[in-house]
């Protein structure tokens, strides 16, 4: 069966007739198509948008998106289906609520199946009779019409039981790097880059075929020898082989991307590419679950690169707390400018999302509970069917808020320009790429590019949220030089970025451009040359006024005597918020041996700016005026010459007297300045942070110790949040509104949908 569109409109084979196209309507025509197709089951037997109901309820009996029976006599008698399926748009991320409300609906009816939807996702669950269980038992798949009136095999589906595969995933994408590594003798890195490649022609592939069209190594024989055979008949003579026909397609569709060289190409003999693609086949990348794959993801990342790139890996358990700790909001700007393999990213991305998700949900609530008021069920058909039809619409419209590929979206917005990273290492940069789309996506605002210096949207006074965790221990020296390699100058980019950015990008240029043939650290006030020291001072420039900061440091780098200009420097561009000490055993697993320490900074308003200016600046004349007078006297006995001269010793005794004035002066400077630009720096320090020398999961006292946080932050008054973002409210008339909110106060009211 083929999916029918026309004129905004897709036909419904179970009703007979054509309907609007939305988003959540062409998902439940797909699954009917591959019902149809994979699993041989009939019009005759299903049905769509059904009503079900539970004695229960209270309120408006519940439409099931697809019912199927076993057969049409039992669908005529009206007998229990055998299967509901709950559909879901397919920008939308299932959520568990979402689980058991549509589990809610198939045990109303009687069935035996449960399934939820929304095509990139698919998820089954045996129902369990008269009874909703806390935990749904998710099981592998439905039974096709074959088998659909015999209860033996029904039985023995419902006892299929999957317990998932997040793991399985992970084993098997070393499975197959060690495929690589034992025929191909590639080391670790170079295995994995060639898996990341055949990862994504396996996402290309999936993604642009019918649900059903997995890259199974049967799908790339046949392909292949048509490919062959295609070129034998045109006579073509010099064709590349088609794996590497594959990843050329591959490349181009993720050029805008930069995810590979130009000249890359797959490294690996064909044999092994063929083995690689028999173990893949059992998953459909276009389809698993974005949490599936890219957790499945992380735990293949840092195992694989333990050791010589452990320093790119910050545990998971240290970035939720990270991100929790500054609470990123929807339309603040975030960044990481030495992203590794993208984890700060990924979990701030994810973070707003369900946020966005979240409000959707919130609005969606208030709709029905307007609209299925207590005696809806004692409405006529008709004017059911009214309201069905503008509730409907309405989560239609609230639905492309989450289409990534609605340019107005408030996803596609969050994903294409609020995320920002860089990392030095080429390898690195690809890496948060994958990674990040392995997630769900926000890859487009990431870099190979070196994070002390400007690209794209990353520049000064630019960004609300930093979460980042540098290199230790590196130094950057003096004969570092910036360089012409260093310039950016592809001028279409350019005018790209200054339609984007304005004026402020032109300035950003200027970092690079007006330094060429200049040390790097000459750009940095604090030129000590360490690489953590380095990225503190960029991440203060990269906020904005008020904008906050989380980084992962050696532990005491603000206690160190030997780095007491660093401690100034920050103390005299932000305020420190919370100093949270971890145990060294948090990073062992990546290959790290430095304890560390959790950071956070709020970089000074610029009231606040202006406030510490005038207070130093008072300091520093209250003690100028204290020794002045004496400091005076000395330069003056200093200064004697000929027969007034001073005898050596009593220089040396006058020197000593000044260098100690001026040591004193500096003390009583900072002593004042302390006094009177004072505040609370909550410090803590936790044993057990999640995570093991082993990377096995343990006690996490850092979750308590968020929980504990975030009310004190908001009490205290920390930091407000003066961005725009989105909210929605349902009118007194009935129509939704979309706010725009900045500042804590409304900017924007406008109609987003007339109900």
């Amino acid at each position: 069966m083929e999916i029918q569109i026309e004129d905004n409109k897709i036909f419904a084979p179970l009703k007979d007739k054509w309907l609007v196209l939305k988003p959540e309507e062409e998902v439940r025509q797909k699954y009917i198509c591959r019902l149809i197709d994979n699993y041989g089951y009939s019009v005759a037997q299903m049905d769509q948008e059904l009503q079900v109901s539970n004695s229960q309820r209270g309120q408006g009996a519940a439409r099931a998106d697809i019912v199927i029976w076993k057969n049409g006599e039992d669908k005529e008698s009206s007998k229990s289906p055998i299967i509901v399926v709950e559909c879901k748009a397919e920008s939308i991320t299932i959520h568990e609520a979402d689980y058991f409300q549509g589990y809610n609906y198939a045990s109303w009816a009687g069935a035996d199946f449960f399934v939820t939807t929304n095509l990139k996702e698919t998820r089954i669950f045996r129902v369990i009779k008269g009874e909703l269980p806390k935990r749904l038992e998710e099981i592998i798949d439905i039974p096709d019409a074959s088998k659909a009136n015999n209860q033996k095999e029904i039985d023995k589906l419902l006892k299929q039981t999957k317990a998932f595969s997040r793991d399985e995933f992970s084993r098997l994408l070393f499975k197959c790097h060690n495929i690589i590594r034992n025929n191909d003798k590639l080391s670790p890195e170079a295995a994995f880059d060639e898996i990341s490649k055949i990862l994504f022609i396996k996402i290309r592939y999936e993604r642009e075929n019918n649900e059903g069209q997995i890259f199974s190594k049967d799908r790339f024989v046949e392909n292949r020898k048509a490919y062959e055979n295609l070129n034998k008949e045109m006579g073509v003579k010099d064709y590349i082989p088609f794996y590497q026909n594959l990843f050329e397609k591959t490349k181009q569709q993720f050029a805008n991307d930069h995810l590979f060289d130009d000249n890359a190409k797959i490294e690996i003999r064909e044999n092994s590419f063929e083995q690689i693609v028999k173990e893949l086949e059992i998953y459909n990348l276009s389809t698993t679950s974005d949490d599936v794959k890219g957790i499945a993801f992380e735990q293949f990342l840092g195992k694989t690169f333990r050791g010589e790139l452990g320093q790119f890996f910050t545990p998971r358990t240290i970035v939720d707390f990270m991100v929790s700790i500054l609470d990123p909001q929807e339309g603040e700007y975030v960044c990481d400018p030495c992203c590794g393999s993208g984890g700060f990213l990924i979990k701030a991305f994810e973070y707003v999302r369900e946020h966005i998700e979240k409000d959707i949900e919130d609005q969606k609530e208030a709709i029905k509970q307007q609209y299925y008021e207590e005696d809806f069920d004692t409405l006529s058909e008709k004017k059911k069917q009214q309201i069905e039809s503008k509730v409907s619409d309405a989560f239609a419209h609230l639905n492309e808020e989450l289409n990534i590929n609605n340019e107005k979206g408030r996803l596609r917005s969050l994903s294409f320009d609020y995320i920002y990273g860089t990392d030095a290492n080429p390898r690195m940069a690809r890496t948060a790429k994958m990674n990040m789309i392995m997630h769900g996506d926000g890859h487009g605002g990431v870099h190979h590019h070196d994070g002390l210096l400007n690209v794209n949207g990353i520049f000064e006074n630019r960004f609300d949220v930093i979460l980042t965790n540098p290199p230790f221990g590196s130094r950057v020296e003096k004969d570092l030089k910036i360089t012409d390699a260093d310039k950016f100058t592809d001028q279409d980019k350019i005018d790209e970025y200054i339609k984007r950015y304005g004026d402020a990008y032109k300035d950003a240029l200027k970092q690079v451009n007006d330094n060429v043939g200049k040390s790097l650290l000459s750009l940095y006030k604090i030129d000590n040359g360490l690489t953590e020291v380095l990225f503190i001072e960029r991440c203060l420039n990269l906020l904005k006024p008020g904008g906050r900061m989380g980084i992962v440091l050696p532990e005491g780098v603000l206690n160190n005597s030997n780095l007491q200009k660093v401690r100034e420097f920050v103390e005299s561009k932000a305020k420190i918020l919370l100093i949270v000490s971890i145990p060294q055993d948090v990073f062992m697993a990546s290959g790290a041996t430095v304890k560390p320490s959790l950071l956070f900074f709020r970089k000074f308003t610029e009231n606040e700016a202006e406030e510490y200016k005038k207070i130093k600046t008072s300091a520093i004349n209250t003690v100028e005026a204290k020794y002045s007078d004496e400091l005076s006297d000395i330069e003056i006995q200093l200064a004697k010459r000929g027969n007034k001269a001073l005898s050596k010793e009593k220089k040396k005794e006058l020197n000593a007297r000044k260098k100690k004035i001026n040591e004193q002066k500096n003390t009583e400077i900072k002593s004042i300045i302390k006094e009177r630009f004072d505040y609370e720096i909550p410090i803590a320090e936790v044993q057990k942070a999640g995570i093991s020398t082993t990377g096995a999961a343990i006690e996490n006292e850092l979750i308590p110790l968020a929980e504990e946080f975030t009310p004190y932050r908001k009490e205290m008054r920390l930091w407000n949040v003066p961005v725009k973002y989105t909210k929605y409210d349902l009118g007194n008339d009935g129509n939704i509104y979309r706010i725009q909110i900045a500042e804590g106060f409304v900017s924007e009211r406008e109609i987003f949908y007339k109900l």
